[in-house]
């Protein structure tokens, strides 16, 4: 060690020593550094930084070596062979650039070895080689120790600068480290074989003038050597400089992908392998980074999907046109689905090759839930708008429709595809009466007329307004106007409601079958005439018409016939009117009629003019129908000065009219109000006769006309008015039946004969009329029933009587109760057989269990061929029905003898016994 240290401090110029460890120093940590940037490469990056670190730091060793050699002064001349000194410089070159290649070859400690050894030996062998290189004089002598451990020493540290080296080290020692131990085993090496030269000076001097000057070859060489250093430094700042900026943009990059949790963005590799992974991906699909990179992108599509190929094809999309976007399902770890909108970019290297894809993914569920809200209130908005049974439209603040619905081209009747969005309002109106007029001018005309009025309504606030248009119909028209200026408007084609409305109005007071005017506008249009005839002192007559015998023409030829009567009527009464003259029907077969006059005549021609109108021939269907009618007339003032007053008289004097056999016109007279006093009081008093006990029951003998045996009783109603003493059916049981008394007093007459009946000490029957009114109750088969229930009475002795007019008033309402009464075991007689309209079709219809005769055929069988043979016929009839019949009004003997002649199986009347009470004196001899 000594040794060297005399060499170095004796024998060296020690200010080109400093300059040689200086330069060794510089370019042993340009060869580091650049070492650092190779390993740190790729590619061809890698093989220029390898080939630089080799030059610069072989050059910069070379000159290390050169400037101390020009440092030592072995006491003569010397000088350089150049040819030995340029192989010492790529010795050392080639030394260095293996070494770097070594470090980055291999691994660890042989990379460490090999570079430390190749280093030290190509050192070595580059400064022997210069040594050899120089020419002086004499002869140099090597001690093999000195030479061996200079080696030695160049293999040790240059063994533990690569161990440093390549690390990337950040702090200043560890950068310094490896650069310290590479310049440490340079200088010790040369230092040390240096030592162990020993120089022989020779005989022969050389000229100095031929030799390089020490002076300049050192200048020279560290010029070259600085130059080149710090163009080595110079790349390698930049690099890192570089580098150091692309790896803060990349580290960015990466916080700003791996910070991004609403996006999955990844990378994929060129067929498909997921290659990395950020947070915003692992959230949205639930793959952690080690479970998903690797795998194969269309994990995240259906079976369905992957089967179809759409994966494949997303990539090959995106390979040929650069990027691939599309929205789908796509799915998670758990099985859950998403709706994912996906980008996927191809992703390229400088030279174009295709070296992965990047891929992003959002979720957009909630996006497309809220899509497919608002689509389906759209699709139902649509479906609402097309389906309304208004027109609807939409202008905005200029006049231009934004939208419409079908029905409103329906309504206007638009030619399909002449209306569109976005047309103004004024060519739509253009449009729409070009499309119904013949005339171009003329439907111009109307256009700008209906734009002008319509847009005044609009602009005006006008909310709603009906158009009525040449061809009938009505619309109705609603504005609303919008906060940006515009309106929406609906149109509702309201024809058929105000041809209802005024047909209601009509209806009001008009009949709807006749249109004559009803009872309403009668009386207003009589309020009018009294008070022009207290102006001029006139007359008016109100006058009641009432048709005759309308109800047998609906119950023999039906309710429509009647109808057709009705309208023929009234056609000819409108016939007959003049100025001033005024008729009304009231309903069913009522009308009315009023005139104002000053002179009786007029009267009278206006009463004869009615009655030639309502009397004479109808034909309908090949039917003659005779009408006529009864008139009832009121005079205003003398009769009454109301309007009700001279109804209520006119009805009087009608309905005397209609009870005389001779006038068919009456004119009131007060002795009617009388009259009419006495029936509604009579009315009244049926109404309390049944708690007064005024009621009691006759019976009229029916016998057997072959055996002359009792075979029943008919029972008959008897009223012992308390002031009037006895009152005849005939005055009060249609009373009774006008004002519904007939129910109470019907009922009570069944009971009082069941229960009499049931006391009998015989099994006669008893034979009790039920009135229309009563067979029109909905309960009256259960009224019998539970009469029967109380009083014991077999229901085989209950005959129930019905006259034939009570089932045509509503035959199968009729034929419903008579069959729930039968099927009690009550018999059931038709009463009065030969008087109705239909008999064959009712005896069809009801299997009866017994005819009875009318009394006035009776009365004229002696003397009348016509009505016996009727009485014959029906008695024939009887017998082929296997029904019996029973003849009334027998009152002779010859009508009894001409009964029995024909097989007749019943008869009553005066001459087998007349209607009387039944006492016990009665009972025991009928017994």
């Amino acid at each position: 060690m000594f040794t060297v240290l005399t060499c170095v401090t004796e024998q060296h110029d020690l200010a080109l020593v400093g300059l040689a460890g200086l330069i060794c120093f510089l370019a042993s940590h340009c060869a580091m550094l650049l070492l650092d940037r190779a390993m740190s490469s790729a590619g061809a990056a890698r093989w220029v930084w390898l080939m630089t670190a080799g030059a610069a730091g072989g050059f910069g060793i070379w000159a290390t070596h050169f400037v101390a050699m020009l440092a030592y002064d072995p006491g003569v001349v010397v000088g350089y062979h150049a040819g030995l000194t340029l192989v010492s410089l790529l010795v050392a070159m080639v030394a260095t650039t293996g070494a770097v290649a070594a470090k980055m070859a291999y691994e660890r400690w042989t990379a460490n070895i090999i570079a430390g050894v190749l280093f030290g030996v190509g050192i070595g062998s580059m400064h022997f080689t210069g040594m050899l290189a120089i020419e002086f004089p004499g002869q140099i002598a090597w001690d093999s120790g000195f030479v061996t451990a200079s080696v030695a020493l160049g293999i040790g540290f240059s063994v533990a600068a690569f161990r440093f080296a390549g690390r990337g080290e950040r702090s200043l020692p560890g950068q310094l480290a490896p650069t310290l131990l590479l310049t440490t085993g340079v200088v010790a090496l040369h230092f040390t074989a240096m030592a162990g030269v020993t120089v022989t000076p020779g005989i022969v001097a050389l000229d100095p003038a031929t030799l390089l000057s020490p002076a300049v070859m050192v200048v020279t060489i560290a010029a070259v050597t600085f130059s080149l250093l710090a163009a080595g430094f110079a790349a390698a700042i930049f690099a890192v400089r570089s580098e150091a900026k692309t790896a803060k943009a990349e580290r960015n990059f990466k916080l700003l992908v791996q910070g991004v949790t609403d996006y999955a963005i990844y990378m994929l590799d060129p067929h498909g392998k997921v290659s990395n992974w950020n947070a915003g991906a692992e959230r949205a699909k639930g793959y952690s980074a080690d479970e998903i990179v690797g795998k194969d992108f269309s994990l995240f599509y259906s079976e369905e999907d992957r089967r179809k190929g759409l994966p494949q094809r997303a990539l090959e999309t995106a390979r040929a046109e650069g990027k691939f976007e599309a929205q789908g399902w796509r799915y998670r770890k758990d099985g859950s689905s998403f709706w994912a909108y996906v980008v996927i970019d191809a992703i390229h290297d400088e030279t174009g090759a295709l070296i992965g894809f990047a891929k992003i993914t959002k979720d957009n569920s909630k996006q497309k839930a809220d899509a497919d809200r608002i689509e389906e209130v759209t699709r139902n908005l649509d479906v609402a708008l097309e389906n309304m049974g208004q027109g609807i439209c939409m202008f905005d603040a200029d006049e231009r429709l934004v939208l419409c619905n079908k029905r409103y081209l329906e309504i206007f009747k638009f030619p399909e595809g002449s209306v569109r969005p976005g047309m103004p309002y004024r060519q739509i109106v253009d449009v729409g009466y070009a499309a119904h007029a013949e005339n171009p001018a003329e439907a111009a005309a109307r256009a700008e007329a209906h734009y002008i009025r319509n847009m005044a309504l609009i602009r005006g606030g006008a909310g709603s307004a009906v158009h009525k248009y040449p061809s009938g119909i009505s619309i109705q028209q609603n504005v609303n106007i919008l906060p940006n200026g515009g309106w929406v408007v609906t149109f509702e084609d309201i024809s058929d409601r105000v041809k209802s409305e005024e047909q209601v109005a009509f209806l009001a007071k008009h009949d709807a079958l006749t249109g004559l005017p009803n009872r309403l506008q009668f009386g207003e249009r009589v309020a009018e005439e009294l008070m022009v005839a207290d102006r001029l002192r006139g007359k008016v007559a109100v006058i009641g018409i009432d048709l005759d015998k309308f109800k047998e023409v609906n119950d023999q030829h039906g309710h429509g016939t009647g109808d057709m009567v009705l309208v023929e009527l009234t056609r000819r009464l409108g016939e007959v009117l003049q100025e001033g003259e005024f008729i009304a029907r009231f309903g069913g077969d009522e009308f009315a009629a009023t005139k104002r006059f000053d002179d009786l005549s007029v009267l009278h021609d206006f009463i004869a003019r009615l009655e030639s109108a309502l009397g004479g021939m109808i034909c309908i269907d090949g039917f003659e129908i005779k009408t006529g009618a009864s008139l009832g007339v009121a005079l205003y003032p003398s009769d009454a000065e109301s309007v009700d007053g001279l109804l209520a008289n006119a009805d009087l004097a009608m309905y005397r009219a209609k009870q005389s056999l001779l006038q068919k016109v009456c004119f009131y007279e007060a002795a009617m109000d009388e009259t009419a006093r006495r029936r509604r009081a009579l009315a009244n008093d049926l109404w309390a006769c049944i708690d007064r006990n005024e009621l009691h029951l006759h019976y009229q003998v029916q016998k057997s006309v072959r055996t002359g045996e009792i075979t029943g009783y008919e029972v008959l109603l008897r009223w012992r008015h308390h002031e009037r003493g006895n009152i005849p059916p005939m005055d009060f049981i249609g009373l009774a039946e006008e004002c519904g008394a007939i129910l109470p007093i019907g009922e009570w007459v069944l009971r009082e004969a069941c229960r009499e009946a049931a006391s009998w000490n015989n099994g006669h029957k008893i034979a009790v009329n039920l009135s229309p009114v009563q067979l029109g109750h909905a309960d009256m088969a259960a009224v019998i029933s539970g009469i029967l229930a109380e009083t014991g009475l077999d229901p085989r002795r209950l005959e129930i009587e019905i006259t034939e007019s009570s089932i045509i008033i509503d035959k199968d309402k009729a034929l419903s109760t008579m069959r729930e009464m039968k099927a009690l075991g009550v018999s059931i007689a038709i009463d009065d057989f030969g008087t109705g309209y239909s008999s064959l079709e009712t005896l069809r219809s009801f299997p009866f269990d017994k005819i009875k005769l009318d009394k006035s055929f009776m009365a004229e069988v002696e003397s009348n061929a016509q009505s016996k043979a009727i009485v014959r016929a029906i008695l024939a009839l009887g017998r082929s029905l296997e029904v019996p019949v029973l003849a009334e009004g027998v009152e002779t003997q010859a009508q009894l003898d001409t009964l029995l002649e024909e097989q007749c199986d019943e008869a009553q009347g005066y001459l087998l016994g007349r209607p009387q009470a039944m006492g016990e004196a009665v009972v025991g001899k009928a017994a």
